[in-house]
């Protein structure tokens, strides 16, 4: 080994060292240990974790995870802890510069890349899903609050709670704007007589739903939701914004207003983040939900500005903790089916996917709102049905 060599070597250890002892102080101060016994410590098992971290941020932790390097036998609790300390905010490398730029001045969900998200995370097999979720296939949360005790019936309690919110009469006509397989649609039309427009970017959805809800009078569309210019009594969306976009959320609103009836109510069912200033998590843009963006209440009211007035604004973000976790057993269960078709990579991304957001919920540091909107203010005003 030369001269050089070898005092490049020294370098690389005193660095690699530095950063392991950074890593026990950041891990340290949301009570997580490494290499400790608790079911939410880091186990490390590739030394190269720490330098991927403090390089790529929660992208290097992320791909590091699916790469077998570390373990948390209790994935949501040990991010429960992280995001708790705000140590996502402690911690932002430079080369993540270009992402949070990147997402600040494109639009990234234009009428072309929009179709992205559906080919990448919803199509992946109809049967994976059935597997996982409830048995309407209702891929957003639950509503626990109520008192169901299993997640078919957190599911309808929230699919009901939609409905009375809006005050569902029957023979009205109901536009849900990312209507996924349907079950807000079957539901209404099933549980209060009204027919039901829906439009997805999910050809496997759309699919799915035909054949579920045949002879309803349901109308699944494979459709940008850019493209609807028709009136409806009532308008939901039901967790899709998060798929639309900061440079897009504008337009939305406008297309739920001119779709909405003179004394119509329209209800926006999202996920939401604390911050307007925000970047989307760049593994979760990376393996999960290609160019999604997260939604503060400051945009979503910026948004409405001038086109409706807000009535209501309910936060149930603690359910989808528990709506998460019900999935992620479900997934469990079912991944003897599935290890030979997706792989073990898979398999250590989806639980990564789903935990992870457990925990962000349980720590507050996202939330899920449902707004209720009315474009003139509704006389003598809104009341939110118990």
């Amino acid at each position: 080994m030369t001269h050089e060599n070898a005092h490049e070597s020294l370098a690389k250890a005193e660095e690699e060292s530095s950063l392991h002892r950074l890593m026990l102080e950041i891990l340290d101060a949301a009570g997580i240990h490494l290499n400790g016994s608790r079911p939410w410590d880091l186990r490390l098992l590739d030394d190269r974790v720490p330098e991927r971290v403090f390089t790529l941020g929660s992208l290097g932790l992320g791909e590091a995870y699916l790469d077998g390097h570390w373990e948390a036998e209790r994935l949501d609790q040990f991010f429960e802890r992280l995001l708790r300390a705000h140590i996502d905010q402690r911690v932002k490398p430079l080369r993540l510069a270009f992402h949070a730029l990147r997402t600040r001045l494109l639009n990234r969900q234009s009428l072309r890349r929009a179709w992205k998200v559906g080919e990448a995370h919803y199509d992946l097999g109809n049967d994976f899903y059935e597997a996982m979720l409830d048995p309407r296939m209702t891929y957003t949360c639950g509503y626990w609050s109520g008192g169901a005790q299993t997640l078919a019936e957190a599911q309808e309690a929230k699919l009901d709670l939609i409905c009375r919110k809006i005050g569902l009469e029957r023979g009205m006509r109901v536009l849900d704007i990312g209507c996924g397989w349907g079950s807000f649609m079957g539901f209404a039309a099933e549980r209060y007589g009204v027919s039901c427009v829906g439009v997805t970017i999910s050809r496997e959805q759309v699919e799915w739903a035909q054949q579920r809800y045949a002879g309803l009078p349901l109308d699944f569309r494979l459709q940008d939701y850019r493209t609807i210019d028709e009136r409806f009594d009532r308008v939901v969306s039901v967790g899709m914004f998060e798929h639309v976009g900061r440079k897009n959320h504008r337009t939305f609103m406008e297309v739920a207003h001119r779709c909405l009836g003179d004394g119509g109510l329209f209800l926006l069912h999202t996920i939401g983040k604390n911050r307007r200033d925000l970047t989307p998590d760049p593994w979760v843009d990376k393996y999960i939900f290609p160019n999604g963006d997260l939604p503060s209440a400051g945009q979503i009211g910026d948004a409405a500005d001038g086109l409706f007035v807000i009535e209501d604004v309910h936060n149930f973000g603690v359910d989808y903790d528990k709506t998460l976790m019900a999935w992620h057993a479900n997934f469990e269960a079912a991944w003897p089916r599935f290890r030979e078709r997706l792989g073990e990579r898979f398999h250590r991304m989806w639980r990564y996917y789903l935990l992870s957001c457990a925990g962000a919920f349980r720590a507050r540091d996202i939330q899920l709102w449902q707004w209720v909107m009315s474009r003139d203010g509704l006389p003598g005003g809104y009341r939110r049905p118990v």
